[in-house]
């Protein structure tokens, strides 16, 4: 096997960063949260969770006026990442 654990990583995310200006969200905080080799040893999958910004609308206590603030959602990718070249294969959502 030519990429290891660590190598599976670093093309993940890296590969997420390089998208990031495609799929417009402001992504913060991303975090290493599993791991795991296939069983044919043939792709690493690769976890990586990260806070988004979300708008919030709330109504505050003088009437008529609103407010918007910045809540964070928490959301998880995993990456498919070919063992032998280090090439992200694919990119899904975990639902936790």
């Amino acid at each position: 096997m030519k990429i290891d654990v660590r190598g599976a990583v670093l093309a993940a995310k890296k590969y997420f960063e390089d998208i990031q200006d495609m799929i417009c969200n402001s992504i913060n905080d991303i975090l290493l949260e599993e791991v795991e080799l296939s069983e044919n040893k043939r792709f690493w999958y690769v976890t990586l969770g990260f806070s988004r910004p979300v708008a919030k609308t709330e109504r505050t206590l003088i009437p008529d006026v609103i407010s918007l603030a910045t809540k964070y959602e928490h959301e998880y990718k995993i990456f498919t990442v070919d063992a032998e070249t280090g090439e992200v294969k694919s990119m899904k959502i975990r639902e936790v």
